[in-house]
């Protein structure tokens, strides 16, 4: 399990609450997806915020694939429940970029929840791990004019 995944157990642990009863126990295996959290923690633009960049990019991955996936971190049966708990984890990784003050990193993964939600509502498989690939980059090493 990624690094990533690791903070956001821990801290959902530690928030308490009805998503801490639903971490697994036993991380998942390792399943040739993208680490997507170290990616965007992995580039420069973020600097000394390495840590609260990959907790928040792995909360909004798990809460995209508990919307749409498999999820790597949370263990939830009812797909209701989910979508629910997947809404909740893309507010909780946004809020952490917000804490910190990262607007880029905010739009960035705003825009990739959008592009992965119109994706999915299309039909278009190809769009998501673009959207995910070029969001991630973003947030790490930035785009040309944009400002943190």
């Amino acid at each position: 399990m990624s690094a990533g995944n690791e903070l956001l157990r821990a801290a959902l642990r530690a928030e308490g609450g009805p998503l801490a009863a639903t971490v697994g126990d036993e991380p998942a295996p390792r399943d040739g997806r993208p680490d997507h959290a170290a990616i965007a923690a992995g580039g420069p633009r973020v600097g000394q915020q390495r840590d609260a960049v990959e907790l928040a990019v792995a909360a909004v991955r798990e809460g995209y694939e508990l919307h749409y996936g498999q999820p790597r971190a949370l263990r939830i049966e009812d797909p209701d429940l989910a979508l629910l708990a997947g809404d909740r984890l893309y507010a909780l990784g946004l809020a952490r970029l917000a804490a910190i003050g990262d607007l880029v990193a905010i739009v960035e993964l705003a825009d990739v929840i959008a592009l992965s939600a119109q994706a999915h509502a299309e039909g278009d498989a190809e769009l998501v791990p673009a959207a995910w690939q070029a969001g991630t980059v973003a947030i790490g090493w930035g785009r040309k004019g944009a400002r943190r």
